[in-house]
């Protein structure tokens, strides 16, 4: 049995190989389709619809940080986030974690009924969010990326990419810490896709439990992304299988949280692979 401290001592367990984090972006260019949408009740639907197929956590989104991704403005992302969590909160208590790197989006998502912060920039961005996330007792999700969205896959270089990210991680849980975070609600999140190679997205992966012995949980944020591509040749649409595959791998060298697209496909999967872990597959 896993179990995560959301916020103020909410935790939510699972009793499969790991949680499972669906998708709703509120926004008109993320890089999935299905997931974004401008409409509020849309995606009020699709988020109620991933709980009932078995999320543990809905991650909203208010910008998209795919490569190239524009900048979004507060006020826009606020319009964008805080209707939905309040229309969600109306119909569910699932919990929701906001993937921003803004003190103000968060303030008022904590304020609307979110739980968790998802930070692409791991309090580096916002010096005012991580004394908030203190302060409101909330988990943060600290990802590592190299650059920023609008370039970062340019021209990604490491010199040893998987200690570089664990080194960073580190520090950056650190300073969670020191802004008043209580360790047991960090996560750490290697940030496939984001300032990486084909390569070293390959590498962090398999290199998961070097991360875990970091001592906090691990989220995989791998769904549809093109490190998949790459090796199918397949678009975000036909990368299903791909994406299952890749969730599995993490989670078996570590991976505690997966954020997905496809709730149901995800769980059927950690269902399998639970009944083989009774027989000693690892």
């Amino acid at each position: 049995m896993q179990h995560i401290d959301c916020r103020k001592q909410h935790w939510i367990k699972t009793d499969l190989p790991a949680f499972i984090m669906g998708i709703v972006n509120a926004t008109p260019d993320s890089f999935y389709e299905p997931s974004r949408s401008a409409e509020r009740v849309q995606n009020m639907e699709r988020a109620l619809k991933l709980e009932a197929e078995g999320a543990d956590i809905i991650d909203i989104g208010g910008e998209s940080t795919r490569p190239g991704a524009a900048y979004v403005n507060t006020d826009e992302e606020l319009e964008r986030v805080i209707p939905l969590i309040e229309a969600i909160r109306q119909r569910s208590a699932v919990p929701i974690s906001v993937d921003t790197r803004k003190a103000a989006v968060m303030q008022a998502a904590f304020k609307a009924g979110a739980e968790m912060c998802n930070d692409i920039s791991a309090l580096s961005d916002d010096p005012a969010l991580g004394m908030l996330i203190a302060a409101e007792e909330g988990s943060v999700v600290l990802m590592h990326k190299q650059g920023v969205p609008q370039s970062m896959q340019n021209a990604p270089q490491y010199k040893d990419c998987v200690a570089e990210v664990c080194s960073y991680l580190a520090e950056r849980a650190a300073y969670a810490v020191r802004c008043g975070i209580a360790p047991h609600r960090i996560i750490l999140d290697y940030g496939i896709g984001f300032g990486k190679t084909v390569e070293d997205n390959y590498r962090l992966i398999a290199a998961g439990r070097s991360f875990t012995a970091l001592g906090y949980p691990l989220l995989a944020g791998l769904s549809r992304k093109s490190f998949i591509g790459a090796v199918s040749g397949a678009p975000p649409e036909g990368r299903l299988a791909g994406s299952i595959a890749a969730a599995l791998y993490a989670v078996q060298n570590g991976a505690a949280i997966i954020r997905v697209h496809d709730v149901a496909e995800t769980r059927e999967m950690l269902l399998v692979l639970k009944e083989l872990q009774k027989y000693g597959t690892n």
